[in-house]
């Protein structure tokens, strides 16, 4: 089990050992967050142990960003899950993993209750999402000891192209880049130190990630223009369908307050269109 899930599980134990009759949030609502009734149903859909397990993964701003000793963390999934958490009045609970797999393995199953991530066709099986709430541009961050100046070079050469293991981008980039060597990596610190080594001459993936690497690793270079769009929206593991159309009020409602904005300055997002 998790670390982060067992921790997530004690809290639920010692809130229902105490009798509570009503969940409290363990955090007070953020400036300017949203003010939304949510139904009794849709709450249950939403968050059905009566916390909001939020799965982010770490180094990227879609998802979470570690912080610094003494400060919270970041990321638009982090602050989203933990504003919307404030609006229906149950506990944040952030669920962290190392990579967007692992988060979308604990959806499957049911052990988190809201993730953020690019709505595929293969995810929507599992997954009731949202509408779009933000598109992002897809590139290649090409490592310092790298030829690779553009992305048509890719095309006509046997480059060494990681991708984040478990996600779609392998099967995506098999007919944009035949010729590419698609390497799967377990996570983005492996595959920054890779990088850096010239075991892989680029890594593939959002911009929004290319960009929080590129200023990890000196040297690479996130390729101008793009190969693809992530089409990022807020899901629910399958049968909480009736909580989708709070969230959508809800990040109706982010947006025209400008708190989505706010969400994807803090990060510091770049890519997104």
């Amino acid at each position: 089990m998790h670390k982060k899930y067992f921790h997530s599980l004690l809290l639920v134990a010692a809130l229902a050992m105490s009798g509570c009759s009503q969940l409290t949030p363990l955090q007070s609502p953020a400036s300017g967050s949203v003010t939304l009734v949510a139904s009794a149903q849709e709450v249950k859909a939403i968050a059905p142990t009566g916390v909001l397990r939020v799965g982010v993964y770490k180094g990227s701003p879609t998802s979470m960003i570690p912080a610094a000793a003494g400060d919270e963390p970041n990321g638009v999934a982090y602050a989203m899950g933990k504003a919307l958490a404030s609006n229906i009045g149950v506990p944040f609970v952030p669920v962290v993993f190392d990579k967007n797999a692992d988060v979308l393995a604990a959806a499957k199953k049911g052990d988190v209750d809201f993730v953020f991530t690019n709505a595929t066709t293969e995810r929507k099986a599992f997954l009731d999402f949202t509408p779009t709430v933000l598109n992002i541009e897809k590139s290649i961050l090409v490592s310092p000891k790298s030829m690779i100046s553009n992305l048509d070079q890719l095309k006509s050469i046997s480059a060494k192209v990681g991708v984040s293991a478990g996600s779609s981008t392998g099967e995506e980039l098999k007919t944009i880049y035949p010729k590419a060597q698609l390497l799967p990596q377990p996570s983005l610190a492996v595959a920054r130190q890779k990088l850096t080594s010239g075991e892989l001459d680029g890594f593939a993936t959002n911009k929004s990630i290319l960009f929080e690497m590129k200023d990890q690793t000196p040297g690479t270079k996130v390729l101008d223009g793009s190969w693809g769009l992530e089409t990022f929206a807020i899901g629910l593991p399958k049968g909480r369908a009736a909580g989708v159309p709070h969230i959508e009020r809800f990040v109706n409602a982010s947006k025209s307050k400008g708190d989505l904005a706010r969400w994807v300055t803090q990060a510091n997002l770049r890519g997104t269109q």
